[in-house]
């Protein structure tokens, strides 16, 4: 392992803090890229990470922040601009030696998908491959995150409308995930030129996840399927932009068809650890469920 930092992107969301963190207890050098200084960005400077700040869409920024850098981790956010981002790291990488990125794709990634930014995200594979990189794509499936996200809690019961049908998934843990990218990040040798779908320990429906929902946190919790235009309409009264909206019920199809389910051991035999089950999330992440919106 050399002494040249190693970038981490999106350094201050669930998966990016954890990636920083872990490389940061095997002695690591890392450089986190944020979008501004914020309470976020003062912690990882306080754990020992260097922070610098920048937009993925601006070349010069991404130069400045692989210089030196030749390991590193994309991801870009659900929005407008993932070619141009992957395209504008790329470019920067290749002025500046990058020889390894670990990229957040996801599952439905494909040419033929119906989201938009299902299919940016598999042009966004294609650039990095092109690119003189050795790239490791991550294909996970939806993350256990969104349950306290997409939950409600009222009136002392908790319940998960969503347009996913009987349709079924092995939700993963951002945490795990974090493991992944930095166990690849610390010896990537024998993992470039892969695809790897990443997946939970336990494949189930929503009403099966709620039921374990319920158990955990000792409250009635019941999931109430309801239909994409009704979920695109929740997600508009909650302020949502409509590349998002188009990408999530887009998917959501793709989930009842089945292409979001199926599990493996690729977690376990990257990082030696077993993945979380849903009812390890949520009982480790209880609060996130109580005092969340209604």
């Amino acid at each position: 392992m050399s002494d040249n930092p190693i970038l981490v992107t999106g350094a201050t969301g669930k998966t990016g803090a954890q990636v920083v963190g872990d490389l940061l207890d095997h002695g690591l050098r890392v450089r986190a890229l944020v979008h501004r200084e914020d309470d976020r960005s003062a912690w990882l400077s306080k754990q020992g990470a260097e922070i610098v700040t920048g937009d993925l869409l601006d070349v010069d920024a991404v130069a400045r922040a692989l210089d030196d850098v030749r390991r590193a981790y994309f991801v870009y956010p659900i929005l407008p601009g993932l070619v141009e981002a992957t395209t504008t790291f790329a470019q920067a990488g290749a002025e500046n030696g990058l020889e390894v990125v670990v990229n957040m794709s996801q599952t439905p990634a494909r040419r033929d998908s119906a989201s938009t930014a299902a299919r940016q995200h598999w042009l966004g594979e294609r650039v990095l491959d092109w690119a003189p990189v050795g790239a490791v794509h991550l294909r996970p499936t939806f993350f256990a995150e969104w349950l306290p996200i997409n939950w409600q809690f009222i009136d002392g019961s908790g319940v998960l409308r969503l347009p996913f049908g009987d349709g079924r998934h092995a939700p993963i843990a951002a945490a795990d995930q974090a493991r992944v990218i930095s166990a690849i990040l610390r010896d990537p040798a024998d993992h470039i030129g892969h695809s790897y779908p990443l997946y939970g320990p336990v494949e189930l429906n929503h009403h099966e996840i709620a039921q374990i929902m319920s158990e955990t946190l000792g409250i009635p919790v019941r999931y109430e399927p309801i239909t994409t235009e009704a979920y695109a309409d929740t997600l508009r009264t909650a302020g949502s932009p409509e590349h998002l909206i188009q990408h999530l019920t887009s998917v959501a199809i793709d989930y009842r068809n089945g292409l979001l389910a199926g599990t493996d051991e690729i977690i376990e035999q990257i990082t030696g650890q077993k993945p979380q089950t849903v009812e390890q999330y949520v009982r480790t992440n209880r609060d996130l469920f109580f005092g969340s919106p209604t």
